[in-house]
């Protein structure tokens, strides 16, 4: 028999010690380089006229990093990609689950059931709209369809991002999705206004500006967007709209679920009817690919509500949760070639269009009909 190998403890210790530094080092270059972005974003929302465009941090994020992505990054992809990746796809998640942190149980209470329900129609209607003209009218690969109807139909980019890894999208296609609610979203914040004025003359609403806010947040894009827009009403429509966004933004988490879901059991429907493809399906895996971040979204959101943690550390970890989201879409710009949006085409613009004008036109419809049952 051999001799027992005794290791020592110390060599042991700088053993594990290089194995981390293996595994994190390849990441800081490209950490670093999108935390750089990140903090010029979050300087450069805090800029008025920027601010009240409706430019969001993030919307700057990816902006700078798509104009970096195609001119300097590709000398510094060898350094930097991996770090890069990982905040595209790792910190996004903790960025949302720290997303929790902005929103209460208690948000739900402000707006009453009839806020709920405007909000759930219209996630709902968009959602399958944007699926069935995105896929059968537009014949966009169902990936694009998805993120597009999750970004117009729920939160605008931090959607699009949420949802891509349960979709598995590749970076070109969030690109195309998060652009078209950049575009429309900020369409949003000129045209809002002039609807309320509108609707003062012919009152297809309740001409009040609480009643404005929740049309608002039940049908514009970003949060940023929706408050840029309410506060060209009036402050009282500012606040009830943002409530009503934040409501709309819960469903985020019930709506990544449902559409992992669905993706799995078609998937395993697919396998079943492809008999000949039983091996490769099997290797692919047919299982619910469940999206953990979203249960903990809720849980944060729930801790939140709960009001146990100081007000300094709430702050501090939004502060994070900012710095994360900017971060994971500095790097979702960094990656997006422009080349790949241009072959995309028109055609997710178009889409994205029409469902800006449902927005528009069916959100007017579904606010009445709710706020005549249960308003």
């Amino acid at each position: 028999m051999h001799a027992p190998i005794v290791v020592n403890a110390i060599p042991r210790r700088l053993t594990v010690t290089k194995i981390l530094a293996l595994r994190v080092g390849p990441l800081l270059p490209g950490l670093a380089l999108s935390g750089i972005v990140a903090g010029v974003s979050i300087e450069l929302g805090k800029v008025a006229w920027l601010a009240s465009h409706g430019l969001s941090v993030l919307t700057i994020a990816i902006v700078l990093g798509i104009v970096l992505g195609n001119t300097v990054f590709a000398r510094l992809a060898s350094h930097c990609g991996a770090g890069v990746a990982f905040s595209r796809q790792n910190l996004l998640r903790l960025g949302i689950v720290l997303y929790g942190f902005r929103l209460t149980f208690q948000d739900i209470g402000q707006v009453g059931m009839a806020g709920v329900a405007i909000d759930a129609l219209v996630l709902a209607s968009t959602f399958a709209l944007a699926m069935l003209l995105g896929t059968k009218v537009f014949r966009l690969d169902r990936h694009t369809a998805i993120l597009i109807g999750a970004g117009s139909s729920i939160c605008g980019a931090a959607a699009v991002m949420a949802t891509a890894p349960v979709v598995r999208g590749r970076a070109e296609q969030v690109a195309v999705a998060v652009s078209t609610v950049v575009v429309f979203g900020t369409l949003a914040i000129f045209l809002y206004p002039l609807l309320y004025r509108f609707n003062l003359q012919w009152h297809l609403l309740e001409p009040s500006p609480s009643t404005f806010g929740i049309y608002a947040g039940s049908t514009i894009h970003e949060v940023a967007q929706v408050m840029a827009a309410a506060r060209s009403v009036s402050q009282e429509a500012a606040n009830t709209a943002v409530i009503a966004k934040m409501v709309r933004v819960m469903m985020l988490a019930p709506f990544l679920i449902m559409l992992s879901a669905y993706l799995a059991r078609e998937k395993k429907s697919a396998s079943k009817n492809l008999a000949a493809a039983k091996h490769e399906s099997g290797k692919a895996g047919g299982g619910l690919a469940i999206p953990w971040f979203a249960f903990v979204f809720i849980a944060m959101v729930g801790l939140n509500s709960a009001a146990l943690l100081p007000h300094g550390l709430v702050a501090e970890a939004i502060d994070l949760d900012t710095w994360l989201l900017a971060m994971a879409m500095a790097a979702l710009g960094l990656t997006t070639h422009l080349s790949a949006i241009r072959r995309a085409g028109i055609k997710p613009l178009l889409l994205a269009m029409l469902l800006f004008a449902w927005l528009v036109i069916g959100g007017v419809a579904i606010n009445r009909l709710v706020m005549a049952l249960l308003g």
